[in-house]
Parts: C-alpha cells; structure tokens; sequence
C-alpha cells in the first residue's frame, strides 16, 4: 500500500500542539468579531449609564387633604393637549396655526370649552383628562392659552369661588 496520505500528526508534541490550536484559535476568531462589532458604540454614545438604567415611570403621591393650587393654561396644554395639538395628530388643529383656528375662534370661548368638555370629531371629552386631576376652570384655561396662540383674544376665565 501506498502510504501517500499519511496521517498529519506523527509525535506527541505535534498532537498537542493541534489540541491547542483547535482551541484557542475559534476562541480568538470569536474575541475579535466581538471587538469588531461593539467598536463604535463605546465612548462616543451620549447617554451615560445613568441615563439607561433610570426608571420608566416614577408614582407621584399626593396629599388628597391638601388645597389644590389650579394648573395654568400651559401646564395643562402641556399635560393633556399637546400629544396631539403638536402635531395636528387626527385633525386637530396646531398649536399657533392661525389658519386652522380662524374659523373655531369664531365660536368663541364658550364654543371651544363645550367642545373640549363634550369632545369633538376624534378629542374625546375633557381631552382625554380625568375630573379628578383637571377641574373645567383649567381646562378653560388651556382653551385660552391654546385659542391666544393662534392670535385669539380671548380673556382669562374667572376663578371658582373656593368651596367652603
């Protein structure tokens, strides 16, 4: 027979050598294609770890016993109406645009707070806000505030007489 394909590893030290090899040198491959693909996005990301372990949500406790001081028009344009008076989301109109405000700044401002209260084509009533968390006077403040930046002029509602 001819011995023309002999085996590779004729000694001990060539065996050993080819254990090792068989190991380490996948082991290195991997290493580096990590290295490869997380090059980049170490030190020239913004946000720090801080920024990407914070929490979701925080819970917000209130002393239901404590007086109430009432939302400004912004802050409740803030919280309730400006996911989609930003944005013009479902037909509502931008904040600031005169055009779209001319003709609803013609029903004045107790047209625009009974369609905020009643809802309107896709605003559901009270713009989606709860009673609890925002009284009909705030609401009518951010009528005013929302109305004033289309170029209305329309007055700031009077304040509820405190409940005794």
């Amino acid at each position: 027979m001819s011995n023309e394909h002999g085996n590779l590893i004729k000694n001990p030290k060539q065996l050993i050598i080819m254990v090792f090899a068989s190991f380490f040198v996948p082991l290195i491959i991997i290493l580096l294609l990590m290295v490869f693909v997380n090059n980049g996005k170490r030190g020239d990301s913004s946000e720090t770890s801080e920024q990407l372990i914070k929490p979701v949500g925080q819970l917000n406790f209130k002393d239901a016993s404590a007086p109430r001081e009432p939302q400004t028009g912004e802050q409740v344009y803030k919280a309730v109406c400006a996911s989609c008076h930003v944005s013009g989301a479902a037909g509502a109109p931008k904040f600031g645009d005169t055009g779209a405000w001319t003709a609803r700044l013609g029903k004045g401002y107790d047209g625009l707070l009974t369609s905020v209260l009643k809802g309107k084509g896709a605003m559901p009533a009270r713009g989606g806000a709860s009673p609890a968390d925002v009284s009909d006077y705030e609401l009518g403040r951010a009528v005013v505030y929302l109305a004033n930046s289309a170029g209305g002029k329309l007055a700031e509602p009077k304040a509820p007489a405190p409940a005794k």
